[in-house]
């Protein structure tokens, strides 16, 4: 089975982190949409200013090719990517509608602290708070995971293992 995710969350979730780790454990692809932005949208955030819906839109579409490469290739993929509201997940699903989407969740301390571990990342972290303010929760209708991120990467990727497995049964 050709496992097609994105790992999602604010900026300081572990999306890359987490992403990766999953990618080698079910070894398909990865690649971290924070590559695909804009030199404009990097800029932007560096400046501490965030990213309207008019600036997503091309990095969104960069994102859903990726995943429909993918899918269309058969060989599955992780893509990392923040995804915070529906409309940016449905845009993704357009492209790739058999895409799983894995929320990192985490109260606004734990990514604090996390981000305060990332220096010289282009996203300040005084951007934290429009992006909790922008995300939205994965709804019921939504093929997706919840999974805190105040554990282990490895306890993190297991117990998405466990899910998907608990899934197929």
């Amino acid at each position: 089975m050709s496992h097609l995710l994105v790992v999602m969350g604010v900026s300081g979730s572990g999306k890359s982190t987490i992403g990766a780790a999953l990618s080698q454990r079910l070894r398909v692809p990865f690649a971290d949409a924070d590559d695909l932005h804009p030199e404009a949208n990097v800029a932007k955030m560096a400046r501490g200013e965030p990213l309207d819906d008019s600036d997503r839109w091309p990095w969104l579409e960069a994102v859903g090719r990726w995943l429909a490469d993918r899918a269309a290739a058969g060989t599955g993929g992780v893509m990392s990517c923040s995804a915070l509201k529906r409309s940016y997940r449905d845009q993704l699903r357009h492209h790739a509608s058999e895409t799983t989407f894995v929320l990192l969740e985490g109260g606004r301390d734990i990514i604090e602290r996390r981000q305060a571990s990332r220096p010289g990342h282009f996203m300040p972290p005084s951007l934290l708070t429009s992006q909790f303010s922008t995300l939205e929760p994965l709804e019921p209708d939504e093929d997706g995971v919840v999974l805190e991120v105040d554990q282990g990467v490895d306890a993190i990727v297991q117990a998405y293992v466990d899910t998907m497995d608990r899934r197929e049964r």
